[in-house]
């Protein structure tokens, strides 16, 4: 498996931006190119696929997405992504881009830490169709190499705000308070997951007492704040088992702040249903 980290600066759209697109008749790699990067990669960009006519089985962090028409998937930096064996529907939008693309737009679209627990959006038939008059311009901007990358960051923030309002619209009010806290919270436990932070202190950093933060995180995730950490947690072990970046369960699980490797396999197989060796077993399908 080739490493994709330099994917998007190897084969970007724009002199100045890492960022491209891909639609049935533009932007494909050759089959001899796409082949030497697989199926299965740990993304390091933020991907998107809007499909407009067929069907689509994708696999992020070894959950299963089927994407219909008027339907979007998104995927972001580390996550796992396994494409789909067949080719997806006839007419479709996929675009990529890093995170110094992101920086260079004027706002933060909360959709990007997926609150809801939800990376797959559907779009009424209005959305959906400026959705794709968006797509078809960035894909037209994106055909030259020297285009001003002003105006394709102008519609890139004009597709990220159709998106961001479409994933918020069944929540009653997407300016709560209450979101505004469950993001900071995810924000907190990503940059600082391998070190363990008690409940007490994140509650602390929040400016929240303890019970307000449980309701809160367990309103949107329907987990308890604990439980929410490990499942981060054991969620980070496998993608991390997945692509053999520890040597031995022990090496693992000092990586991730464990100070008890057994502790550590312990809870991944209460957490998974499996202990480290079944994983392995299911990976390789025997």
């Amino acid at each position: 498996m080739k490493n994709m980290e330099s994917f998007l600066d190897g084969f970007k759209q724009n002199d100045k931006l890492p960022i491209r697109m891909v639609s049935p008749g533009f932007g494909h790699l050759s089959p001899e190119v796409a082949q030497t990067f697989g199926t299965v990669h740990r993304t390091p960009y933020y991907f998107f696929l809007f499909m407009l006519d067929g069907r689509s089985r994708h696999n992020v962090d070894l959950q299963p997405f089927e994407i219909n028409n008027n339907e979007l998937l998104f995927i972001l930096p580390h996550q796992i992504h396994k494409l789909p064996d067949a080719q997806h529907g006839s007419d479709y939008f996929k675009i990529g881009f890093d995170e110094s693309c992101l920086s260079l737009l004027p706002k933060q679209y909360s959709f990007l830490i997926n609150p809801l627990n939800n990376q797959k959006i559907s779009f009424t038939a209005s959305s959906a169709g400026r959705l794709r008059s968006i797509f078809k311009i960035l894909l037209e901007l994106l055909s030259s190499m020297d285009t001003d990358p002003e105006l394709i960051l102008a519609h890139l923030n004009s597709l990220l705000t159709e998106i961001n309002t479409s994933y918020f619209a069944a929540d009653k009010k997407p300016a709560d308070e209450r979101l505004s806290k469950y993001i900071d919270f995810k924000v907190f436990v990503e940059n600082n997951l391998t070190d363990h932070p008690s409940i007490r202190l994140i509650a602390e950093k929040l400016a929240i007492n303890t019970n307000g933060l449980y309701h809160i995180v367990k309103h949107y995730s329907g987990l308890s704040p604990k439980e929410f950490i490990t499942n981060r947690l054991i969620l980070e072990a496998r993608r991390r088992l997945y692509y053999a970046e520890s040597s031995s369960v022990k090496e693992l699980a000092f990586e991730l702040g464990f100070n008890d490797p057994e502790y550590f396999s312990r809870l991944f197989k209460k957490v998974t249903g499996k202990t480290i060796v079944g994983f392995f077993q299911d990976l390789s399908g025997n």
